[in-house]
Formats: C-alpha cells, structure tokens, sequence
C-alpha cells in the first residue's frame, strides 16, 4: 500500500510467560509471535516495518537477523504512547499501521479493510464487540454514534464499563499529526503510562475524522499473555 508504514510493539517484558525469552520469540505452529505479525505486516506491501523492542535487550534482533523489518529500541518501556513516539523520527508521510508482537491471528483483510476505511486523514481504529469486556479499553461514543475517545479499564466510570466496544489496540494513524499528538500525552493515569489511546481525543480535538472497523471474528483480535493462552 501506497505511503503504508508498519509499527510493531515488542518491547513488554511477558512476565506472565514465567520465562526469560521475549514473549514474542516463544513460538506457534512453527514460527515465532512476531514472525506471524511480521507476515501479515508484509503481505500489506508497506514502505517500511519498523519493529519496537526493548525487554531482553538485544535477544530479539539477534534471534531473527533476517526479517524486513527495521529495529527501533526502547529504552525505557513507559506506554504505548512512548513505544510509537520512539518511531515518530523516522516516519514519512502517509499512514502509520499500530501492530502488537503478541496477536498474531490477525487477518491481512481484516488489516486491509481498516487501512480502506481510514484512507486520507482519517484515523482508524479496529475495535471488537465482547459480552465480556472486562479488561479491555472501552470505544467512548457520543449521541450521534461518532468516537470521542478512548477510556482504558483501569480509568473507566462505572457507565463506561458497561460498554461492550472494546479497543483492540490496531489503529490506522495519519503520519503528519502523530507527532504533534504524541507530544500532548501525559501519564496521569491509574498505570503512569503514556497510552497512546490517548490520541484519539486529540484528533478529536483537531476535527478529524475517526472510522471503526470491527473483526469479524474476536479471536483475531486475542493477545497473548500467558502460556495457556499460547
């Protein structure tokens, strides 16, 4: 796709893996988590795939020379929204894809149908409507259905945890603005982080339009945090 770039997020420790491998190197149906997310990444024909690693040090790049991707490390693990920021330098213009090392069903239509629907200056999230959305980011709309932002579990009221829209986390961001979004993120949060859901309110600030597009089936969407889940 034309003026596509890749972002994918492998720098989390995994603790819940109880191993020292980076969870992304432990492995499924025969390759590893980030080698699946690297392929679908890569049947997008984008620009660049710029692969975000910090926990495990330099285990990660060492162990999978060969992959099209271009490493970037983060130093300190502070947030999704640091994660992003610590590509920010090297984009061009166009659109930036967020992927996550660690969910690796994802289809490439499912990823080709939100890059459609967020084309021009739009920003697209992919989201997914659970009965049980208990630990997920909730999709906060207003009256006229349109996204307002993005509330996270541990920072929702008692009103927006009854919403059942959840945020995946995959989003399909305008490369011009990001910058300047990522720079307003502040960590006063229950985490301490800088999430990078919190753009969405920025970009609701400046008057873009943001479009949804749901999976088709939630196991695409399903990260993995433990071995019982792998």
């Amino acid at each position: 796709m034309d003026g596509l770039q890749v972002m994918i997020l492998a720098a989390g420790a995994g603790t819940r893996m109880r191993s020292d491998r980076p969870k992304v190197l432990h492995r499924l149906a025969g390759r590893t988590l980030l080698e699946h997310v690297v392929a679908t990444a890569d049947a997008l024909s984008p620009a660049r795939i710029f692969v975000v690693y910090g926990h495990g040090g330099e285990a990660l790049p060492e162990s999978l020379p060969g992959l099209p991707v271009e490493w970037v490390r983060q130093a300190e693990r502070l947030g999704t929204g640091h994660a992003v920021q610590q590509v920010v330098p090297a984009l061009g213009a166009g659109k930036a894809l967020v992927l996550y090392g660690d969910v690796p069903l994802l289809e490439v239509s499912t990823l080709e149908r939100l890059c459609e629907a967020s084309r021009g200056e739009r920003l697209g999230l992919l989201t997914a409507h659970l009965d049980e959305p208990a630990g997920y980011g909730r999709i906060v709309r207003d009256g006229s259905g349109r996204v307002q932002a993005i509330v996270e579990e541990a920072d929702a009221s008692e009103e927006q945890r009854r919403i059942h829209e959840i945020n995946t986390g995959i989003m399909s961001i305008p490369a011009a603005p990001l910058g300047r979004w990522l720079a307003r993120l502040g960590s006063d949060n229950r985490q301490g982080e800088f999430y990078l859901t919190d753009i969405v309110a920025e970009a609701v600030a400046d008057g873009l339009e943001i479009v949804t597009t749901s999976v088709r089936e939630t196991r695409e969407a399903l990260g993995i945090n433990n071995r019982h889940q792998l």
